[in-house]
């Protein structure tokens, strides 16, 4: 990598909105400088008009749901409805295929200044279960993808054991399952990070592992020091089975088996009871909100807020890509909280571009990433302040105009190790995103 110096015309320093900063990078992709109050580039410096923000950390994807944008909208249905058009793609996914629907996915990540996807990965096999030739060919896939788009990824190979509390796979099932906890160690320790790749573990839920499996899990992620993911009481019947399976919450029985703390992050965490509330923010686990899908699917309001005071940081994911847009997560759960408590003002700009930048790189892995300093890797991305969304306000309300206006389509310039990634809302990697986008989901729909 070649070492670059940028100019941001107003860049997010230590919460605050500085004008004319110099962010000088090094050839191992890290920020090396960083000089405020520069009034004019430096000879030789790319210029970043608008306003530069640490790259986005998108703590919850799953790649292949992006092929269900528009087509899960039509009529009303349910989760569970949802779910069974959510199979039958995933039925349709080959390595190939897959490889070219996450490299357009993570394309527009970029285009919208994510420079980091925890990609929450379950497609293992071949629809029938049996293992590919190469056992991990899929999650190869998305990391190669990620490459490709230009962002980094952090693979959360996930353990899919069960249709619900010890039953068998499902037909539409297999492919996610390794058999029991020890075989999905086994292939997922073959998985190699890279620069650009980080590995981790996930859990899928309580009802997709069972019990006497979930420690076996939470041990390989610990004898790693690598992140551990759950989806967590996303659905009161969820919370109704596991009950009736265990006698405890899910949020208790994680507790239980040794899954919760600070390396682990649960996603959703839409229906706890207070004692729930309390096991997580005491363990300092990590509550990973995703309010696009929790509001597309009808989930509800998690109590994100509640959580934060017990003790949990939060994180942000576009999970099934309703839309792509980190700042209108962020947006969202701020607006969400209004909505459910009736009064305003319980985050502020500033804590939420944290939630979506240096929070949540944090609960992927990437602790080195999600800061505008020396040391830190060299990943940001620029927000038009002169949009029809965004003009107007003065240059030092520029988080409030980002967080509460600007959406996706604002994004100027995507940075990820020092390489420009996305300029001039142009991706230099894949310039033919959208087309790509339509290519890939005709095939994965049958189309």
């Amino acid at each position: 990598m070649t070492p670059q110096t940028y100019w941001a015309e107003h860049a997010w320093l230590n919460d605050t909105v500085e004008p004319g900063v110099v962010i000088e990078t090094a050839s191992d992709g890290r920020i090396t400088a960083v000089r405020p109050r520069a009034e004019a580039p430096p000879v030789g410096a790319v210029t970043l008009r608008g306003f530069t923000i640490p790259g986005l950390a998108n703590a919850h994807s799953h790649a292949f749901h992006r092929a269900l944008r528009g087509t899960v909208q039509v009529g009303s249905g349910t989760f569970w409805t949802w779910r069974e058009v959510m199979y039958s793609v995933a039925a349709r996914l080959t390595p190939e295929t897959y490889f070219e629907l996450a490299r357009a996915v993570y394309a527009e990540m970029a285009l919208a200044g994510i420079t980091c996807v925890g990609e929450f990965h379950y497609l293992h096999h071949q629809p029938d279960g049996t293992p590919y030739d190469n056992p991990n060919a899929m999650g190869e896939a998305l990391m190669a993808a990620a490459t490709e788009a230009g962002i980094r990824i952090t693979l959360l190979d996930t353990a899919y054991l069960s249709s619900g509390f010890g039953a068998a796979p499902d037909p539409h099932q297999r492919r996610f399952s390794d058999g029991d906890a020890h075989a999905w160690a086994v292939r997922a320790s073959e998985l190699k990070a890279g620069s650009h790749a980080r590995i981790g573990a996930a859990i899928h839920s309580v009802r997709a592992v069972p019990a006497d499996q979930l420690g076996q899990v939470a041990a390989w992620a610990a004898e790693r020091d690598a992140p551990l993911h759950v989806h967590l009481s996303e659905q009161t019947a969820e919370n109704d089975a596991c009950i009736a399976a265990y006698g405890l919450t899910p949020a208790a029985l994680l507790a239980e088996h040794g899954v919760l703390g600070p390396r682990t992050s649960v996603v959703h965490a839409t229906h706890l009871t207070p004692e729930d509330i309390a096991l997580l923010g005491t363990s300092g686990t990590a509550v990973c909100m995703c309010p696009t899908t929790e509001r597309d699917l009808a989930d509800g309001i998690g109590p994100a807020k509640s959580l934060e005071l017990a003790g949990s940081p939060l994180t942000l994911g576009s999970d099934s890509h309703a839309v792509i847009d980190l700042l209108e997560e962020a947006r969202a759960l701020e607006l969400d909280e209004r909505l459910h408590t009736r009064t305003r003002g319980h985050w502020t700009a500033a804590r939420l571009l944290r939630a979506a930048t240096s929070d949540g790189h944090a609960s992927l892995g990437w602790p080195d990433a999600g800061r505008l300093e020396p040391g830190s890797l060299a990943d940001f991305a620029t927000v038009a302040l002169d949009s029809v969304r965004t003009a107007g306000p003065p240059a030092r309300l520029a988080a409030e105009a980002a967080v509460f206006a600007a959406t996706s389509a604002d994004v100027l310039h995507t940075v990820v190790g020092g390489r420009h990634v996305v300029r001039d809302g142009h991706h230099q990697l894949v310039p033919h995103a959208a087309v790509e986008l339509a290519s890939a989901v005709a095939g994965a729909l049958g189309g």
